[in-house]
């Protein structure tokens, strides 16, 4: 396979070859249609690739990107439509078929056994044998060859679960080109990975398309987008609703393609003096059931009208943080205080009770009962307070109804149906749900976990603006997310998470996407 040299890759001439004619198509979709249950989530899209360019592929969540990648990678079979690769018509019935026709998957949930070795997760499944022995000397060097002609640069012999995020994804990348992918789909390959590990990967991608290779890369990160892609395909409702050129194009235009009005994409965010300290947190340590330590001495202030923002890769101790304020935790120790009161002894409902509200990361496991109306969904954590109940503890159902018709009216909850389940409503929706039930207490502490994660373009944009009046009206709120972009949109300060530890913190005014990003891998060049 042809290599390139590191100076190769950091010239601004490699970078994506540009179709001549339309020939040059390495792969065509015409009039895939795909309905589940009277459902459309394709109808009649047509869409091409050329040899050695980067397409992106955007749209709000359940516009279609998934399901027509899955048709594609032949997770699903079309009800109408063809498949064509470098012209001739292929039926694609499973994955075994799509890599045989040279297309691969980078999922962007990791499909790697996390005690394997780099190499046998790369090989597994098609390993060289020779008389019936696995020969892995032979797949050894063929695994280096793709290492070093790609600039993927991955020991093949280390364990995987050993490996941080962005080397992970390139074990991923491997396993692809191992088994001859020309064309790779990457699903959201940079929502986990700091500012530094998407400018590497970038670099990647640009390689594998001056080789010859092609990209469909799917992302709702726009400014991502205009950096690295040819062209950008635009999906609405589960039709296409135009492919453009980079050049031209618009963080704003597409936004708009995407929702089908205009998005307001710049975060009005006040900065407003401090106020009193809310959340006081000193020395919070915690250990697991095996004695691993996963909070190391973290202490932090949140005061009213700010947001502080928690950035860190996944799997540094936020969420474990989070928890330990919302909830408590066993095997905890340091104090949590919430406007000078010592919480961590209080269970839940007393936490609440002294001003606490929670935005939990999974929206389907802890924020909604799925099968419950929303009227019931609405009032979760105060059921049991006036004016919910009466004097006698009895429900008062016109009551309920009452907030939920105010709140869905409010947070513009669609449908408009207050009987309907949870589960009846699109995941923008539901977060919408929570959101409005948590600030309808008027906390005095919001602790936000991943708020936007897995949203919309245009649900998010009303989720920040909620945030963002929350804080104005004084409330005290704690930002976790694996979006930097949100990080330093939203916060006032920013406080970086690595092994579970506090190791850095920022005035948002006062440093960069890059700086925090080499403090959320560790950079020990970085750390005072």
């Amino acid at each position: 396979m042809p290599g390139a040299s590191a100076k190769d890759m950091n010239s601004p001439t490699v970078h994506a070859a540009k179709r001549t004619t339309a020939t040059s198509a390495v792969l065509r979709m015409e009039g895939i249609t795909k309905e589940f249950a009277g459902v459309v989530a394709n109808s009649d899209i047509d869409l091409e690739l050329y040899e050695g360019e980067i397409l992106a592929l955007v749209g709000e969540n359940g516009a279609g990107k998934s399901t027509l990648m899955k048709i594609l990678y032949g997770l699903y079979s079309p009800d109408r439509g063809n498949i064509s690769i470098r012209g001739d018509r292929v039926n694609i019935k499973g994955p075994r078929e799509a890599i045989a026709n040279g297309i691969g998957m980078v999922h962007q949930h990791f499909m790697l056994v996390p005690t394997f070795s780099v190499l046998e997760n790369i090989i597994l499944g098609a390993e060289t044998s020779r008389f019936g022995i696995l020969d892995y000397k032979k797949d050894r060097e063929v695994v280096q060859e793709l290492i070093d002609g790609n600039n993927l640069c991955v020991n093949s012999g280390q364990i995987v679960e050993e490996l941080p995020v962005g080397l992970q994804q390139r074990v991923e990348i491997l396993k692809t080109l191992y088994r001859g992918a020309e064309i790779l789909i990457f699903d959201e390959p940079t929502s986990v990975l700091t500012p530094q590990e998407t400018a590497e990967l970038f670099k990647i991608f640009r390689l594998l398309c001056s080789q010859g290779k092609s990209i469909i890369f799917i992302s709702h990160k726009l400014d991502e987008v205009l950096d690295i892609a040819d062209r950008i395909t635009v999906i609405r409702r589960g039709k296409v609703v135009e492919t453009l050129q980079r050049s031209g194009a618009t963080k704003a235009m597409i936004a708009q393609m995407m929702v089908g009005r205009p998005v307001l994409l710049n975060v009005q965010n006040p900065r407003l003096s401090a106020g009193k300290t809310v959340l006081e947190i000193s020395g919070l340590s915690l250990v697991n059931s095996v004695r691993n330590r996963i909070l190391h001495g973290v202490s932090l202030e949140v005061h009213e009208g700010e947001i502080y923002g928690i950035a860190g890769v996944e799997g540094n101790g936020q969420s474990e943080l989070v928890n330990a304020i919302a909830y408590g935790a066993d095997r905890l120790s340091g104090s949590i205080f919430l406007d000078g009161k010592n919480i961590v002894d209080l269970d839940v409902r007393r936490r609440r009770d002294v001003g606490m509200s929670h935005i939990p990361e999974d929206r389907r496991k802890y924020g909604v009962f799925l099968s419950y109306p929303l009227s019931d969904n609405l009032m979760l954590g105060v059921h049991h307070k006036k004016p919910y109940v009466n004097g006698a503890g009895i429900q008062d159902s016109k009551q309920i109804m009452v907030n939920a018709k105010k709140l869905i009216d409010e947070f513009d909850i669609r449908p408009h149906d207050m009987s309907l389940p949870a589960h009846a409503l699109s995941g923008g929706n539901q977060q919408k749900v929570i959101i409005a039930r948590e600030l309808n207490s008027k906390p005095r502490l919001l602790l936000a976990n991943q708020p936007t994660r897995g949203v919309d373009i245009g649900a998010t944009e009303f989720i920040y603006n909620q945030l963002i009046l929350a804080k104005t009206a004084g409330t005290a709120v704690l930002l976790v997310s694996a979006d930097l972009d949100e990080i330093m949109s939203l916060s006032d300060r920013i406080g970086v998470m690595y092994k579970g530890r506090l190791v850095k913190e920022f005035d948002r005014t006062a440093t960069t996407k890059e700086e925090v990003g080499f403090y959320m891998m560790g950079d020990n060049e970085c750390r005072e």
